[in-house]
């Protein structure tokens, strides 16, 4: 993870197109990359459909902003949104923007914000057009979210085995393999080692979707240790016991 805890973020919801039934772990995702300085919502509140984000909202404080949907089969809340994005790009002081979505219409903005320098991540259902996925940072998936609420009791191997059994989460595909070693051979120098957090970003950067907890995994080393094809050193930096991970292709 990077030391990105004092960056403000714009937290934007597509009211429309994610489920509001776990907001508050949205948030604290947020939270792991920086401080939510703007939370608004948009959609059409006059919608019966929407009436189970009112509880929510006021829970976790976010502002919601009223768009009335002018045209039958249209969402017209997306507009808003982009409006809203656009002015707190150019008044609103932020590091970046996360946009809570499964739509690809946001693909532009979130492309048009990059492109100001801004950090964009985004979250959504795993149905989110790969256009949309490939135009954030980091995309993060909001199932995967779903099943860390529900790991509380089981250990993380009973966990792993019940899920891939229900087809929740994938296996360790030798796709996955070859994005990971190629990676490391990208970044290796002549002793073939890696830090562990430099592959990180440059597989992100590659890949914004990619996550750990997609397979299982609450963090890259755990995967990486369940690979046999790479190896892993664990080397002790002499300050308060911190210790730093390393990888290279066997």
């Amino acid at each position: 993870m990077e030391a990105t805890k004092d960056l403000k973020f714009a937290v934007l919801i597509d009211a429309d197109n994610v489920p509001y039934s776990n907001i508050k772990g949205m948030l604290e995702e947020v939270a792991k990359y920086g401080t939510p300085t703007f939370k608004r919502i948009y959609g059409d509140w006059t919608k019966p459909t929407l009436t189970g984000w009112k509880t929510v909202l006021l829970e976790s404080a976010i502002t919601p902003v009223q768009q009335y949907s002018y045209t039958s089969g249209k969402n017209s809340s997306d507009s808003a949104l982009i409006i809203d994005a656009m002015d707190i790009l150019y008044t609103g002081d932020v590091d970046g923007f996360c946009i809570i979505s499964s739509d690809s219409e946001f693909t532009r903005l979130a492309t048009r914000l990059r492109e100001a320098g801004k950090k964009v991540i985004g979250i959504g259902e795993r149905k989110t057009p790969m256009a949309f996925i490939a135009s954030c940072h980091k995309f993060i998936y909001i199932e995967i979210l779903k099943q860390e609420v529900k790991e509380v009791a089981p250990s993380p191997a009973v966990i792993k085995k019940t899920a891939r059994k229900n087809n929740a989460i994938p296996p360790i595909s030798r796709g996955l393999i070859k994005l990971i070693s190629d990676s490391i051979n990208d970044l290796a120098e002549e002793d073939g080692w890696v830090f562990l957090g430099v592959l990180g970003n440059l597989i992100l950067k590659k890949h914004p979707d990619f996550d750990p907890r997609n397979y299982g995994f609450k963090k890259l080393v755990d995967l990486i240790k369940n690979i046999r094809e790479i190896e892993i050193d664990e080397r002790q930096t002499g300050k308060n016991n911190i210790s730093h991970f390393y990888v290279r292709v066997r």
